[in-house]
């Protein structure tokens, strides 16, 4: 689940870690995977918005397969079509496996965890409430150096603590 990003600060803050944390969680779990027994495979999947219906799925999945072949008369017709649908975005998956045992990882969901203070996966918010905002995320502080730069040690930590734990809690 996407993060509610409260304000234009949250969000220009959010797109300076997102990048070098996605690039951090990628670059630590290769390192663990090398000294594990677990296999990590990446995935490309379509993440849909909230209540999306699986008819609305297979419809655009539909309109894109027919814009591989339609005419430029019917290219109009079918793009219009898609505009009045739901838009999937793309996300990533890690799959870690392990003889008959397999595990997903959201690596965006990650992402979030390293860039935003208290965030919870499981509901997609963050603990911190602010009653105006409703549930909404907040930037971790501790990413930023005193000067508003990015604390790269800070985020090398998190992100290197966040995997470890990760690793260190897979089944046996």
């Amino acid at each position: 689940m996407t993060p509610k990003i409260p304000n234009r600060t949250v969000w220009q803050q959010a797109e300076v870690l997102m990048q070098p944390a996605f690039i951090r969680l990628i670059a630590n779990i290769t390192q663990q995977l090398e000294q594990s027994n677990w296999r990590g495979d990446y995935e490309d999947i379509q993440m849909w918005p909230e209540g999306t219906s699986e008819t609305d799925k297979m419809l655009v999945a539909n309109l894109r397969s027919q814009l591989e072949t339609a005419s430029p008369a019917e290219v109009d017709d079918i793009t219009q079509s898609l505009a009045q649908l739901p838009t999937p975005f793309p996300g990533y998956q890690l799959r870690l496996s392990r003889g008959d045992r397999q595990i997903s990882l959201d690596l965006w969901d990650l992402c979030y965890r390293i860039c935003f203070q208290d965030y919870d996966s499981v509901s997609g918010t963050s603990h911190v409430v602010d009653e105006a905002i409703g549930d909404s995320v907040a930037i971790d502080p501790s990413l930023f150096d005193e000067t508003g730069d990015v604390d790269w040690h800070q985020l090398d930590d998190k992100t290197k603590q966040l995997v470890n734990h990760i690793f260190a809690n897979l089944p046996a």
